[in-house]
């Protein structure tokens, strides 16, 4: 009885502290800070159920604000879709720099954490990864500015990464730099799928496919 009746006061106890979490989200949209909830709501469900298991609707209900507030940032569904799509390409564009920017790392050792990184974040994030280069957005020109802003720029600075690496000699300098660039991000995007796909899910196999394309791709001396 007195363990009882020490555990019914323990339960009564918090409730005037509790947070109500509807009332938690939509002080968050009074403070602009919604967008980024939503996009990070956005992608947990994507990773979890794919781009059908998303809605405006039930990403209101997730997050706990009225669908009017999700339209106030999103007109539809596909504006929503391309929004997590620029966000992940904003997110690998900030690994990709890091890497780059990394001068106290070995150059030949930041060009292999490229490589490897670039798996590794399609392998954490295959449903964003397949939104951010699959044909649901780019098939027919679906893609909207917003995606194409971020999209193309981080493409251009793996051309300039490229160009970099050939003048330190670490890449082939006779090969076109724009070729070299686009060869180096076809074979990523080949291993990436293969892994996606579950052609080859062992992570022996794709850590040894990563390591075989550094050393094709690095110059030999």
């Amino acid at each position: 009885m007195t363990a009882k009746s020490t555990t019914d006061k323990k339960q009564t106890k918090p409730l005037t502290n509790q947070t109500d979490p509807n009332t938690s989200a939509k002080s968050s949209y009074h403070h602009g800070d919604l967008r980024p909830t939503l996009l990070q709501a956005a992608s947990e469900m994507i990773n979890a159920g794919g781009v059908e298991a998303l809605s405006l609707r039930k990403l209101a209900e997730k997050v706990g604000v009225s669908r009017t507030a999700t339209y106030h940032h999103f007109r539809n569904k596909h504006d929503l879709l391309c929004a997590v799509a620029a966000e992940g390409f904003f997110r690998w564009q900030t690994i990709e720099q890091a890497i780059f920017n990394d001068t106290e790392r070995p150059i030949n050792d930041r060009y292999r954490q490229f490589i490897f990184k670039y798996i590794d974040f399609a392998a954490n994030n295959p449903a964003i990864y397949d939104l951010m280069f699959g044909h649901t957005l780019w098939k027919n020109d679906h893609s909207n500015q917003e995606l194409r802003d971020i999209a193309y720029p981080v493409f251009q600075h793996q051309v300039e990464m490229t160009k970099a690496w050939q003048q330190a000699g670490i890449l082939p300098k006779e090969e076109n730099t724009l070729r070299l660039a686009q060869v180096t991000w076809g074979t990523m995007h080949g291993i990436a799928r293969l892994l996606i796909d579950g052609i080859y899910a062992d992570a022996n196999s794709i850590e040894e496919m990563c390591e075989c394309a550094v050393n094709v791709f690095l110059a030999k001396k």
